[in-house]
């Protein structure tokens, strides 16, 4: 059963980026995903399908990567009294983070900011 998530369609206005086929858009979500702190690592069939199905939306790859930095950053700069969280075993655990970056009026500074963020933090804690 798809999510809800995946159904609506995104305007075409949203994609501001060259047009690519939709193995190579499955290919780099999926990349993207497999290097997002946090997660398995490991990409399973409803992972494809859901990719395809981001990409049959016209949802830009940009707003999927910025997505998955956006809740790795969540993740990982919490408090250190919090619990430990579970790895991330399934791409639709970022579907709510790819609706809110759909709908969120911030420029890809902001984004890179936190890349940069992610990137000190983890160099701290390897």
């Amino acid at each position: 059963m798809a999510h809800r998530y995946a159904i609506r369609k995104v305007e075409r206005g949203a994609m501001d980026e060259p047009p690519i086929s939709r193995e190579e858009y499955v290919r780099k979500v999926l990349e993207a995903y497999c290097h997002t702190s946090g997660t398995t690592g490991t990409v399973r069939r409803p992972d494809r399908l859901l990719a395809a199905q981001l990409h049959q939306r016209g949802v830009p790859l940009t707003t999927v990567e910025n997505a998955l930095i956006l809740a790795a950053a969540r993740r990982l700069l919490r408090s250190n009294t919090a619990p430990p969280l579970a790895m991330v075993r399934s791409l639709a655990y970022f579907l709510p983070v790819i609706e809110e970056v759909l709908q969120l009026k911030i420029k890809d500074e902001y984004f890179q900011y936190i890349r940069r963020r992610l990137q000190r933090f983890n160099s701290a804690h390897t």
